[in-house]
């Protein structure tokens, strides 16, 4: 008999999206999350393509999502050492239900509240919990977790049992590392975010980028913002705040020998972004690493008991539109499919759960990895 029908290990967008598509199909399911709370180790403001969301939860703005604004306006900015040349849309369809599903988020907020919609479902969610490692049968079949948990924390620290885990960790997916299901991050394989969270009055913010009510821009700048380095700029505005930042590829920014603090600061100053942000007060500021492994190097998805989801599989794009936390959803959705499905047959085979593959194959997550690899 088992603790749970499945075990997912990580409570961001994949893990909770896997959990909401398993509860529903009847599953009794067990997240685990190794933070104080769902969202607490993410640095992410910014744009949640919400078309897997409004699939998994179609009144989420009603039953209150947290979102910022949404994106109205959309701009390309290449920079020179001291100029800019920029390509803007936007377009008054934007304004209306269903905003071109692009809205600006916290996810520290965001995955918050999207773990309490899989707890309503009856999602067991347990927090500040290290899951040290995979527990097996005698055919070396994944069986469960063994959990670690801060002294006095939890009453059920120890071994969880289940027939099918997903691992839903990040990037730094050390399960999926020690299962064999995916080598060790290499330089060239990452890039590095780099961000602050800007505070500024909503009236300023609205002035500077030529908003009005819940209206949001999306910009995007490339060419000198990284300091030759590639990568790429961003500014995504929130309610009251803005969040800037870079996404730099380790390997190049290394050799470039320029640490990422100075690759921001100098973005910061350029004449097309400084007026943008003057004035702004420092509220957040952090770094995190992003796989940028692509279509070409993906690990293996599924093996007998489990699944590999969203940032742990090198499921994120590497396309301008820079939509992770979407396909982070629609991974875990479809993973979550196929663990449904492997429960209703008792099968939780590797072969069984191989329809994981073959739905991310028919999805839109291939075809825009292949399509930008």
């Amino acid at each position: 008999m088992h603790d749970f029908d499945s075990i997912v290990i990580g409570a961001g967008p994949s893990g909770i999206s896997a959990a909401i598509t398993m509860a529903r199909a009847g599953m009794k399911v067990a997240v685990l999350e190794r933070g104080p709370y769902p969202g607490s180790k993410n640095l992410m403001g910014g744009v949640l393509f919400t078309n897997v969301l409004d699939t998994l939860i179609p009144d989420f703005i009603a039953r209150g999502a947290p979102v910022e604004r949404h994106v109205s306006k959309k701009t390309l900015s290449i920079l020179s050492r001291d100029a800019e040349t920029a390509i803007s849309f936007r377009t008054r369809n934007w304004d209306a239900p269903p905003h071109n599903h692009s809205f600006t988020v916290h996810r520290a907020r965001f995955d918050r509240w999207f773990a309490k919609e899989a707890e309503a479902l009856g999602v067991e969610l347990y927090c500040g919990v290290v899951a040290d490692e995979l527990l097996k049968d005698g055919d070396g079949r994944v069986r469960g977790v063994r959990t670690r948990m801060p002294e006095g924390q939890n009453p059920s620290e120890g071994d969880l049992t289940a027939p099918v885990v997903i691992l839903a960790e990040g990037a730094n997916s050390l399960l999926a590392e020690k299962e064999g299901m995916k080598e060790p991050l290499k330089g060239h394989d990452v890039a590095a975010c780099v961000k602050e969270v800007l505070k500024l009055p909503v009236s300023v913010i609205e002035d500077r980028f030529g908003l009005d009510g819940d209206q949001g821009a999306a910009m995007e700048f490339i060419g000198e913002a990284t300091s030759g380095v590639p990568g790429a700029g961003f500014i995504y505005t929130n309610r009251d705040t803005v969040s800037i930042g870079l996404i730099l590829f380790l390997e190049e920014l290394s050799a470039e020998g320029i640490s990422p603090v100075d690759a921001l600061d100098r973005f910061k100053a350029h004449p097309a972004v400084a007026p943008l942000i003057r004035g702004g007060e420092l509220m957040e500021y952090g770094a995190h690493l992003l796989p940028e492994t692509g279509f070409n190097k993906l690990p293996l998805l599924a093996k007998d008991g489990l699944l590999l989801v969203g940032d742990a599989a090198g499921l994120i794009s590497t396309s301008p539109r820079h939509e992770g936390s979407n396909f982070a959803m629609a991974s875990g959705m479809l993973a979550g499919e196929a663990a449904a499905e492997a429960f209703k047959a008792g099968d939780f085979t590797a072969a069984s759960l191989s329809s994981y593959k073959r739905k991310l194959e028919e999805s839109f997550i291939m075809k825009d990895l292949e399509h930008y690899r």
